[in-house]
């Protein structure tokens, strides 16, 4: 059974009339929390046990959207001693979307440090270590990613000002059965090793059902025409939306949330054509595009290291550097190994998924561009 309430702590605002929101609300199917907030609601909830003696049931997080959602403890334990911490758990609920970590206990243990130590993070059982450059994190580095961190130390942040910590801590992040668990994920070939990733940027699993997901696209693409949006965003995610907006100013109603379904936005725009679409999401995911993939979920599309190895040597590479490039771990990496060198993979990858789209759109009137993304919303190319 899920540990935590349903998504009532979201904000109350006028009913959405397209974006993102609305898209959920067609698709008729319930989100739930990334292994990110569960860690953090752990996390606070450890700590207040720590600085008061009593842990909060349910513990009350504030995600970086604005939901304040509520957990219930699944386990709790407060040690006395030279070493005294605190551990509390959290069961994660994705809602209606098929996570394999669905029903995984999020553990967190939190210790006391000297003044000044700030926040350490460690991987506990069940949590993997990064083993590999081309990740957003340190090889050696516990796997849990710099959004979730973010959120832990400003809610380490809160708690120490309200109860008198200093605010420095260790939190060691695990999960039960982490590492049988992540044998059903990609970790491995990143270089992940011993367990799962703590994940999510927005702290809310949106939930993918195929059909239900493309169709609620096509209503986004709908509302936006009828409103009058002449020009429409296709994102891969909460980040690439951040960047279309600080790039064009578009209203919530001219995103639409493509997430891997980048051939469903293009085939409902041929047949109801926008004056502009851009195309928006991580240089990995389109590179997928690039590489002719209309689908660009892990399971269905992978990152040709030698697709991008070919652009490398069309954007000057030489053989060397495209030898390197063919075997980096993720496209990130082969992304910075080409910026070292002065080639410009970023746009050499826009400009070919942009073709790719063009192609798909079969000659219908809809200008197009396309925006290449690190994790941070850094612009790395465009087309």
């Amino acid at each position: 059974m899920s540990s935590e309430a349903p998504m009532s702590g979201e904000p109350r605002s006028s009913e959405p009339q397209g974006g993102r929101s609305a898209q959920l609300k067609h698709t008729g199917l319930r989100p739930g929390w990334t292994t990110g907030a569960c860690a953090t609601a752990a996390t606070t909830a450890a700590y207040t046990a720590l600085l008061t003696g009593t842990f909060p049931d349910p513990v009350t997080i504030t995600l970086p959207r604005g939901q304040t959602p509520a957990f219930a403890l699944a386990v709790e334990e407060l040690s006395d001693g030279p070493e005294q911490a605190a551990m509390a758990g959290v069961v994660k609920d994705a809602g209606d979307d098929p996570d394999v970590t669905h029903g995984a206990l999020v553990r967190a243990t939190v210790r006391k440090l000297p003044p000044g130590s700030g926040v350490v993070f460690r991987a506990g059982p069940g949590v993997g270590t990064v083993t590999l450059p081309g990740l957003p994190l340190a090889v050696g580095e516990p796997a849990v990613n710099p959004v979730p961190r973010q959120l832990m130390r400003e809610h380490v942040a809160r708690v120490a000002a309200e109860h008198g910590g200093t605010g420095d801590v260790e939190i060691t992040i695990s999960v039960d059965h982490g590492e049988e668990i992540a044998r059903s994920t990609w970790n491995g070939r990143l270089g992940i090793l011993g367990g799962l990733s703590i994940l999510g940027t927005t702290g809310v699993v949106v939930p993918y059902s195929c059909s239900a997901w493309i169709d609620s696209i096509r209503r986004g693409v709908d509302v936006a025409l009828a409103a009058g949006h002449t020009h429409v965003a296709g994102c891969t995610g909460s980040t690439s939306e951040k960047t279309v907006v600080a790039e064009y100013g578009l209203p919530e109603i001219a995103l639409l949330d493509m997430g891997d379904f980048a051939g469903a936005v293009l085939k409902y725009v041929r047949r109801h054509p926008v004056a502009r679409l851009t195309i928006c999401g991580g240089f990995a995911k389109l590179s997928k595009l690039a590489a002719g993939h209309l689908d660009l979920h892990s399971a269905r599309s992978q990152v040709d290291k030698g697709f991008l190895a070919e652009l490398a040597r069309h954007g000057g590479a030489d053989e060397s550097l495209a030898a390197e490039v063919a075997v980096a771990n993720t496209g990130l990496a082969a992304l910075r190994l080409c910026e070292a060198a002065g080639v410009p993979l970023g746009d050499l990858v826009a400009a070919r998924a942009r073709d790719e789209a063009l192609a798909v759109l079969r000659g219908a009137p809809v200008a197009v561009d396309v925006i290449c993304i690190d994790r941070a919303g850094a612009v790395v190319g465009r087309a």
